[in-house]
């Protein structure tokens, strides 16, 4: 009795024609069906009943946009047609753990035309010989059984696909170049600034020297007197400027 109040409840705050996604795993059926799901789940696209002890499929709505329909590990073993009849858009079917026993109850998924993943692992149908050959060929719409496809490549995984997204971004920045290479780069710039301050201050020296000599030369000029002492100090002060600037 608590299972069903369970159920009704998470039913019950939901608006119907708003859900898209419905987990009604480890609650309990009652007569094949779940009370409160009915057609009124217009939007349903992914609906989960595990362990719910269905033992049918008889009472189970009419879901048009319902592409993924869990019911692993109930008691169900046969009226699979009504399926189609209720969920035309199929495109994954988990039956694992149910009483499958022969190809003859499979067949009736041949109308599920869109159906391309199912499951049925842990059923005695797997115990048949060539039974994954035979699946393939019955059901020819389908890509994967049991998770592996003819070639025994698993089924992707809709989370390695995100994070494979997220590689490619990753990928995308690499090819636009490391944080490290713009640096260097910065760094390099930065390092030519410096050097164009550098000669730049140089020839402000050179000229600051150069101007020094010409007012040492106009100086001379002022004075006539002194003879020899004052033609000894221009030499002087001449050669200290080419000194200078020699060693520049």
């Amino acid at each position: 009795m608590e299972m069903k109040k369970r159920i009704n409840l998470e039913l019950r705050n939901r608006a119907p024609e708003k859900v898209t996604e419905l987990v009604l795993d480890n609650c309990r059926s009652s007569n094949g069906e779940i009370e409160g799901l009915n057609d009124s789940f217009k939007e349903l696209q992914f609906l989960s009943m595990a362990n719910v002890e269905l033992t049918s499929l008889a009472k189970l709505p009419t879901l048009s946009k319902l592409r993924k329909l869990e019911l692993s590990d109930n008691v169900i073993s046969g009226g699979l047609e009504v399926l189609a009849e209720r969920c035309p858009n199929l495109t994954y079917l988990n039956l694992s753990g149910n009483k499958i026993k022969d190809l003859g109850t499979v067949e009736a998924l041949q109308n599920l035309k869109n159906l391309k993943s199912l499951d049925l692992f842990n059923c005695e149908i797997t115990n048949l010989e060539d039974y994954r050959d035979s699946i393939f060929e019955l059901l020819q719409q389908i890509t994967y059984l049991d998770g592996f496809d003819q070639e025994d490549n698993e089924a992707p995984d809709s989370e390695d696909d995100d994070d494979e997204g997220d590689e490619d971004d990753d990928d995308d920045e690499n090819e636009a170049g490391p944080p490290g290479e713009y640096e260097e780069e910065d760094d390099e710039d930065d390092g030519a600034s410096d050097l164009g301050e550098g000669e730049e201050e140089e020839e402000v020296g050179l000229s600051y020297l150069m101007k020094e000599e010409i007012q040492d030369e106009e100086d001379d000029d002022d004075y006539v007197e002194g003879g020899d002492e004052e033609e000894e100090g221009k030499c002087s002060s001449i050669q200290v400027v080419t000194e200078t600037i020699n060693s520049l």
